[in-house]
């Protein structure tokens, strides 16, 4: 496989990732930049396992995987993102909703984001790659790509504050969606 496949795919498999990250952030949730790096590094890191397990499953698990991987990230892109539209609504001396870089709602959006990687792993191992490189390069490309969606994303807060909340909440569930249609209809 050629380097520019590798970044190919890893740019690709990035979208979801830096969507995620760029609404979170501006919905004003990843305040600190220790909350950026976390869930950049999560990302990337999940990006990185994720490859790693499809191409040690191998093609044993492919039907499996594929018949509700995209269920599985719609809804947990779903629950995330209707909390973010929920605590959009709160007052504005109630603390924000909880922060999505750390524990459960961290393991939630970095596997949501990840779950096509794990489907690309499975491919890689039918097609006879190693994995090392293609899912280093993938982890790192990713968090790069997140890391950059959480500035971008820091920026828009600033200027549109609850609006930017409710969008991102929208843009997580419309992410969700897209996984699941493009799964249906092959699109």
């Amino acid at each position: 496989m050629h380097s520019f496949d590798i970044i190919f795919i890893a740019l690709a498999l990035s979208i979801d990732a830096f969507a995620v990250a760029l609404a979170a952030s501006a919905a004003g949730h990843l305040r600190t930049p220790r909350a950026a790096v976390r869930i950049a590094f999560h990302f990337g890191l999940f990006q990185f396992l994720m490859p790693v397990l499809g191409w040690a499953a191998g093609a044993t698990l492919a039907p499996l995987i594929q018949s509700v991987d995209h269920w599985v990230a719609f809804g947990l892109l779903a629950f995330v993102g209707g909390r973010m539209i929920h605590a959009a609504r709160r007052d504005d001396d109630v603390p924000p909703s909880d922060d999505p870089s750390r524990g459960v709602s961290l393991v939630m959006l970095s596997t949501a984001v990840s779950v096509d990687a794990l489907a690309v792993g499975l491919t890689l191992a039918m097609l006879g790659v190693e994995i090392l490189l293609p899912a280093a390069v993938i982890g790192i490309v990713t968090a790069t790509i997140s890391l950059i969606g959480v500035f971008l994303g820091a920026k828009m807060h600033v200027r549109f504050g609850k609006i930017a909340e409710t969008l991102g909440g929208v843009v997580l569930i419309v992410i969700g969606l897209r996984v699941v249609i493009s799964h249906l209809f092959g699109i």
